[in-house]
């Protein structure tokens, strides 16, 4: 494993785990499966784990796993205050203490304000007393580095960065990306003013790897050096010498084990201009047929009506990276075949989701264009009949 310095001199692994996409098992997180395969990624150098107050289930299962296997003190703990739930550091202090009680710990090594977008509302925040409370907990060793996580544009970024003595920031960045969010300028200003820079969506959400159109993946099977996409993508990033870490959502052992592999050659100058070449070969494939630059995040979540928006981009997607039977098949599996239907045509649009979505995307009207191509008469026959004959 290769590992990369934080502000205080802290060795983190170029890899780290993102901890929102553990296995689900009915109601909750596969407890289990988790565990084996986040030990094992703890094992083979992996120290950097990713987690939020708001990813269900997520904080609690970190905790159990590191406690059983008596190894919180191998780790660094990265989680995040929700702070757009809050309305005083009261509220604030109620929402890390119950954070600690999940993890089973005493402190956090390095935590985020989750999903800052703009300057205002870091003063809003700090009118509120978040700055004092910050303090406090950095000089008590209860935080021990504070950090922002960020979805927005350039300029915007830089001024965050500029607004306080950040310790770390966490960007979304992919060679998608690279002219977008806060890109490649965002993370060459964070870097050059000191700021270890935390990578999040190095795969948009997975579609840079399960979602690639039949022209990208053409040019993988193709390739004679055997490149896999998401070697290629993770190989992209750590050749830039600003990012610091890279997280996974990781939830197979497949996946686990070829990012680790990937990262232990994950070093500075490896990354050769036939590499280059092969990438702006994808991107061109890619821009190609993408219709929503939804990467899956789930922020747009819960819908009031019950939209289950995200699966409904990614079959919208598919449609046009795979097949359209396919997808609308899928779309009928996920919308469909439960006892709340989510459809998309449930949209009233009342623009909540657009609010939160990092990506920007005008939720509402694409919707309205998924609709079109997935609600087609068969569907809407199959939805009438199992919600008629209750068969779900």
């Amino acid at each position: 494993m290769q590992y990369r310095k934080d502000r205080k001199g802290n060795d983190l692994s170029v890899l780290g785990y993102g901890c929102m996409r553990f296995t689900r098992k009915g109601s909750g997180i596969d407890l289990e499966k988790a565990e084996k395969e986040l030990m094992y990624a703890i094992r083979s150098g992996v120290n950097y784990l990713d987690t939020a107050y708001i990813y269900p289930g997520s904080e609690a299962a970190v905790g159990e796993i590191l406690h059983r296997n008596h190894c919180r003190e191998n780790v660094y703990i990265a989680t995040k205050l929700p702070h757009y739930m809050i309305k005083s550091v009261e509220g604030a202090e109620k929402v890390f203490q119950e954070e600690l009680r999940r993890l089973q710990t005493d402190y956090i090594d390095y935590y985020l304000m989750h999903m800052l977008t703009d300057v205002d509302t870091w003063e809003k925040l700090k009118k509120a007393g978040i700055m004092e409370w910050i303090e406090s907990k950095l000089k008590s060793g209860a935080i021990r580095n504070i950090g922002f996580s960020y979805h927005g544009h350039t300029e915007m970024f830089q001024r965050l960065v500029d607004s306080y003595d950040w310790d770390f920031c966490q960007i979304q960045y992919n060679y998608m990306d690279e002219h977008s969010q806060a890109g490649r300028e965002g993370l060459k200003y964070a870097a050059a003013k000191g700021l270890p820079v935390i990578i999040m969506e190095p795969l948009r959400g997975g579609r840079l790897v399960n979602l690639l159109p039949k022209g990208a993946k053409q040019l993988f099977e193709r390739d004679a050096s055997g490149r896999t996409p998401a070697e290629l993508a993770f190989r992209w990033l750590y050749n830039q010498p600003e990012v610091t870490c890279v997280l996974s959502g990781m939830n197979s052992m497949e996946m686990i084990t070829e990012n680790i592999e990937t990262a232990e050659k994950g070093t500075v100058g490896h990354f050769l201009p036939e590499d280059d070449a092969l990438v702006e070969l994808v991107k061109a494939e890619i821009q190609k047929t993408v219709k929503v630059g939804c990467t899956g995040c789930g922020y747009c979540m819960p819908c009031p009506t019950g939209v289950d928006i995200p699966v409904t981009f990614r079959c919208y997607n598919e449609m046009y990276s795979e097949t359209k039977s396919g997808a609308r098949k899928e779309y009928l599996q996920c919308t469909a075949f439960r006892q709340k239907q989510s459809s998309a045509s449930l949209c009233i649009g009342c623009g909540k989701c657009e609010s939160h979505c990092p990506q920007q995307i005008e939720i509402r009207k694409e919707l309205k264009r998924a609709v079109k191509e997935l609600e087609t008469l068969p569907y809407k026959a199959a939805r009438k009949g199992i919600a008629l004959f209750k068969l779900w």
